[in-house]
């Protein structure tokens, strides 16, 4: 099944961005789609059906669509690391977790000094093995993604878990911290405020986070950069398109609202999206994903 792409240019340096004239409806029928994830090595995506606690895995090379795992613990944000293997934020078990290579599940953190995490919800990996998450309470506000219980910590925050296996915060101000992702270089990183609806830039010293100013206004989910340095945000119409000076550039129109974000396939120019209404969606781009160290 196909549906029109609509690419909608706000500034003149949106000229060359677009791609198919249409997008590709890979899979419909889950309740509320999140987290995909690409594995170039198996050329396959994995993607979360929050509600529905399971995780589903879509074959590049076949179309077949099939059940990953259930019971993923109300899964949510995915990403792969440098060893090709997969992170997960189970914002209903409370925990980030890492599957191994041979499919065992490692518990990477699930409490913070003593005190239980609210409900994990997006992830990134930093070159030095550092991996940074954000801790809002969408998991235990009900039944729907999670179950309700009251947040331990007081607060939602950003964290960092260092390869030691310490973990520290490194963002306390945050009302609903959701979407984050390092630029190409690892010299910032974007952290969405989903309940403020706007986007902040923090400068990465080290393990820690300094600055944090606006850097764009709006409701955003999950984030992606592209190889241009262009920040690609998921929003309640489409995809929206950031240069790295702030001008808002133009827009991938979507009839529902987009919740996360990937760029996969050979060339890293096949965008997959996931919206709010179950599905996951795909299209070939002019432009690639940013590459990281």
């Amino acid at each position: 099944m196909r549906m029109r792409a609509q690419f909608e240019a706000l500034d003149d340096r949106f000229a060359g961005i677009g791609g198919d004239e249409w997008l590709e409806v890979l899979h419909t029928g889950s309740r509320k789609t999140e987290g995909p994830a690409y594995f170039p090595a198996g050329r396959y995506l994995v993607w979360s059906d929050i509600p529905n606690d399971r995780m589903l895995r879509w074959d590049e090379t076949t179309g077949a669509v099939g059940v990953f795992r259930h019971a993923t613990g109300n899964a949510n944000g995915n990403t792969v690391d440098r060893q090709g293997r997969l992170l997960t934020c189970e914002q209903g078990a409370r925990r980030v977790t890492r599957t191994e290579h041979d499919g065992t599940v490692t518990v990477l953190a699930d409490s913070f000094q003593g005190k239980r995490l609210n409900s994990p919800n997006d992830i990134v990996e930093h070159s030095d093995g550092s991996i940074w998450f954000t801790d809002p309470r969408y998991g235990i506000n009900d039944y729907y993604e999670g179950a309700p219980a009251e947040s331990e910590l007081g607060g939602d925050h950003v964290f960092r878990l260092d390869p030691s296996g310490s973990l520290s915060i490194v963002a306390d101000d945050f009302e609903r911290p959701n979407g984050l992702a390092f630029t190409a270089d690892e010299s910032e990183l974007y952290i969405v405020d989903t309940r403020r609806r706007h986007l902040r830039r923090f400068r990465v010293v080290g393990g820690t986070l300094e600055g944090g100013e606006v850097f764009a206004e709006g409701w955003f989910d999950g984030i992606r950069f592209d190889h241009a340095g262009r920040l690609w945000c998921a929003a309640v119409d489409g995809l929206w398109c950031y240069d790295p000076d702030g001008t808002l550039l133009g827009k991938l129109r979507l009839p529902d609202s987009a919740s996360n974000l990937v760029f996969g396939g050979a060339r890293r120019n096949n965008l997959f999206i996931t919206n709010s209404t179950g599905d996951l969606l795909s299209i070939r781009v002019t432009f690639a994903g940013a590459v990281y160290p």
